[in-house]
């Protein structure tokens, strides 16, 4: 997404200047836009939609007593945000290389601002998950309801190591996005959206859980429809993201002094 930034925010701090430009990502997002917020919601709910309608008819998937539609949709809602957030952050600093030559701030505001935009969309779509859960009368679960914020900023974590490096690369190689998108691809069936952990064979559990969205949606699920606590899964989940994290954000700063001089 190309940003077109008013003079006045070049003399923002740092954090006041990442404020304003994810609000004006969601501002040039959906100004134009019929439905506007509206989408945030829609993508999800219309790919549950076709799951249910798949996974119940044709191909049953075994939730146990959980609906299939609340099942997905509860792992649907944190993938799309990973998934629409990355490839608009691997092409941030590229599309916004003649702001980058002309004026100096730290260059990870351009990719984090657009993934802030893509968590209020997140946020959005939440909402109709506590929306189903009254629906179909999921039990509540105090205390780990208390653990949400861990499982989302450990997939914070994750978005912002794979968005940085992602950026950083795509300067120097403009491929970088179509293999994103082949491996986002891979990636979705390598995860327990559409289908429970317990199809995954108990000897490969600890190589599958490698995978930190396999955690990350593995504990949604435990927390908000099974009411359970999270297992080890989710520190797993978490250590491969604080690697990613700090790879992807050393790459990023080893590298961004070079950014200017690409063309």
């Amino acid at each position: 997404m190309l940003l077109r930034i008013p003079a006045y925010t070049r003399l923002l701090p740092a954090k006041d200047l990442l404020l304003e430009w994810t609000y004006r990502c969601l501002q040039v997002r959906y100004q134009q836009s019929v439905l506007g917020w509206f989408w945030a919601v829609i993508q999800p709910a219309a790919q549950v939609a076709i799951f249910t309608f798949i996974f119940t008819r044709f191909v049953p998937v075994d939730t146990g007593d959980t609906p299939y539609l609340i099942f997905s949709y509860v792992a649907i809602v944190p993938w799309t945000f990973l998934a629409a957030a990355l490839p608009e952050m691997a092409t941030s600093v590229a599309d916004n290389m003649s702001l980058l030559a002309k004026i100096y701030f730290p260059r990870e505001t351009i990719p984090i601002a657009l993934m802030l935009a893509r968590l209020v969309d997140f946020c959005i779509a939440a909402i109709l998950i506590v929306l189903l859960l009254m629906a179909y009368q999921v039990p509540a679960f105090p205390v780990g309801w208390l653990f949400l914020p861990l499982i989302l900023a450990i997939e914070l974590v994750l978005i912002i190591g794979l968005g940085l490096a992602c950026a950083a690369l795509n300067v120097f190689f403009r491929d970088v996005k179509a293999l994103l998108v082949v491996g986002l691809q891979l990636w979705f069936y390598a995860s327990p959206i559409i289908y429970p952990v317990s199809v995954v064979p108990s000897h490969f559990r600890s190589i599958y859980f490698l995978n930190p969205m396999a955690g990350i949606i593995t504990a949604f699920r435990d927390v908000l429809l099974d009411g359970h606590l999270p297992g080890f899964y989710l520190v797993e989940a978490a250590s491969v993201a604080l690697i990613i994290f700090f790879g992807g954000y050393w790459f990023f700063k080893r590298v961004e002094f070079q950014f200017a001089d690409v063309v």
